[in-house]
């Protein structure tokens, strides 16, 4: 995989791919190397065709590719990748969002211990910038640890609130 590559979350068949829990969660188990089929059903407990119809959808989007292939009895093995290292971009597609949102959930479920802050903040224009720009510096430049380490999820947004300004006392 290029561990220096972005993926900008733009077009029609990306929000088509976002739009569906397990195919964030394959997303995040690619995260960890290329894998096959088999592989990616037994880590996710999911049924074989269940993660080749996703990874299809997944390759079609330009987010997943074959990343190599091994010649076994039954035929040819491939293992597939991530096409990219992180996703950027605007997402404002509401299914998208929320088929995310349910796959960090169902990853949060795993966790004993996880940390998760929502909090609402009143911002100036430029202080909110300034808490993206350092946010966004944080998440990519933090290092990978090896193979042998546990692995983390991060996510991380700062939205603008829409509603009512006058809801709610300041600083929630």
């Amino acid at each position: 995989m290029n561990h220096d590559t972005e993926l900008e979350v733009r077009t029609p068949a990306h929000f088509k791919a976002l739009a569906h829990p397990f195919r964030h969660r394959l997303l995040f188990a690619l995260g960890s190397g290329p894998a096959t089929i088999s592989q990616l059903a037994a880590g996710l407990g999911a049924a074989k065709g269940t993660v080749a119809h996703h990874l299809k959808v997944l390759t079609e989007a330009g987010m997943v590719r074959v990343g190599h292939t091994r010649q076994v009895r039954g035929g040819t093995e491939q293992y597939h990748e991530r096409a990219f290292r992180r996703l950027v971009g605007e997402t404002t597609d509401a299914g998208a969002t929320g088929a995310l949102f349910g796959a960090v959930a169902e990853e949060l479920a795993g966790d004993p211990d996880p940390l998760l802050h929502l909090r609402h903040l009143r911002l100036t224009p430029a202080q909110a910038e300034r808490l993206r720009s350092t946010l966004d510096a944080l998440v990519g430049e933090a290092e990978e640890a090896g193979p042998e380490q546990a692995r983390y999820g991060v996510l991380v947004s700062l939205y603008r609130r829409s509603g009512p300004e006058h809801l709610g006392p300041p600083g929630r």
